[in-house]
């Protein structure tokens, strides 16, 4: 017999907060994290504003040793892990106890590294280039220098899925509790800000000279932000015996990798995985309350997802509130997903919808509710959290309040 998931802590480092508390209530204000970037010279950057964490301290979190050990996208994961297990009520060693595993998503991985040996490399050539920096590059570091921050020993893994990769994660951490092989799982994602990436995204001209406007007519790209967001699943029998705090249960997931083009997202690809979302979980289209969506604030991803959600939907499409906190926060990569999967857990929570701010126009092809500017009271029973990747790498994931 199949175990069911639930969720039990959630851990956020973010642009607008560290930590559920503070992060929360600035979701619901509309508070925006975008700022102008001081982690690189921006001078020759056109745009200079993403959704920077400016006050993450990273001795709150490390030992002095491990701060200069681990990058910033392990020591972002490492502090939302730490975050998540003290929110759960779980001590260390009862983590250790468990049958658990790390799935932990990026985009970049630790891109920062790449940057510092070509620094060196082309300055003083191959001999000044640390072997310290070398040992941090490789992404799967980031969830194991998770379990040796935490001095666990569970298996570990790594999704590289981009944008879609908290999905992924999570929805890869269902099945091994589901299937009973994990009575808990660590689960999320994580992006630092990056040279690569704030350049890759620029010369796509994919990025938003200002602001943020998903879904609005004048929306003119996304925003880079980084980030990371971990949750912690476990079997629900298992919460209830120690008497766990329950945030969600995980009704199911889906995926499609329509293979359409690198950058340009399908509407079939998009259709697909929110149908097979919503077929694995046991549940009906019509009992989704609330859509937590991918918008990036490009032209082709918020046209696409919204000719989907009507697609699946049909005329429910127009009574289903949608919104984009991408327009807060920036696009954190492979953490996106992982802290909308946190926003949807406190939405089931408080039976509130986190708003898509900066919407001043109406595009007529994108024509739904998308909650503007400010965050709605609803009665929110089942929600589901949407991302999509380039290559067409797509993740969707049903959550439910727990009954």
């Amino acid at each position: 017999m199949y175990k069911r998931v639930v969720v039990t802590g959630l851990g956020i480092v973010s642009s607008i907060g560290i930590g559920i508390e503070e992060f929360w209530p600035n979701l619901l204000a509309g508070k925006s994290g975008i700022t102008e970037v001081s982690t690189f010279d921006t001078a020759e950057y056109e745009i200079k504003l993403g959704g920077e964490v400016k006050n993450f301290i990273s001795k709150n979190f490390l030992n002095k040793s491990q701060d200069k050990e681990f990058g910033r996208a392990s020591q972002f994961a490492i502090a939302a892990t730490k975050l998540a297990g003290s929110d759960a009520n779980i001590s260390i060693d009862e983590i250790k106890a468990s049958r658990m595993g790390i799935i932990i998503g990026t985009t970049m991985g630790e891109g920062g590294m790449i940057e510092q040996i070509d620094k060196h490399w082309t300055a003083l050539g191959e001999e000044d280039v640390w072997g310290l920096t070398i040992s941090k590059y490789p992404s799967n570091s980031i969830a194991n220098n998770v379990n040796r921050a935490l001095g666990l020993v569970g298996t570990s893994w790594v999704m590289p899925t981009a944008c879609a990769a908290g999905n992924y994660s999570i929805g890869l951490g269902y099945d091994l509790i589901k299937t009973g092989h994990f009575n808990r799982a660590i689960v999320g994602g994580a992006d630092p800000f990056s040279r690569i990436g704030f350049t890759g995204f620029g010369r796509l001209y994919a990025m938003s000279p200002d602001k943020c406007r998903p879904f609005d007519k004048n929306r003119k790209g996304m925003m880079v932000g980084e980030g990371a967001g971990i949750l912690i699943l476990e079997e629900y029998e298992y919460a209830i015996q120690r008497n766990a705090k329950i945030y969600a249960e995980i009704l199911g997931y889906g995926l499609s990798c329509d293979a359409h083009h690198m950058t340009s997202p399908q509407v079939e690809g998009v259709s697909k995985v929110m149908q097979k979302a919503i077929k694995n979980s046991g549940i009906k289209k019509i009992d989704i309350d609330y859509i937590c969506a991918h918008g990036t604030g490009t032209p082709a991803n918020d046209k696409t997802e919204t000719e989907a959600i009507k697609h699946v939907f049909g005329k429910k499409a127009y009574d289903v509130p949608v919104s984009s906190i991408k327009s807060i926060l920036g696009h954190t990569m492979g953490a996106a997903s992982a802290i909308e999967a946190i926003a949807c857990c406190l939405s089931l929570r408080d039976h509130e919808i986190p708003p898509t701010i900066n919407y001043e126009t109406l595009d007529e092809e994108c024509d739904l509710d998308y909650v503007p500017n400010e965050a709605r009271e609803k009665t929110l029973n089942i929600v589901l959290n949407n991302s999509f990747a380039f290559g067409g790498n797509n993740a969707c994931v049903v959550l439910g309040r727990c009954r």
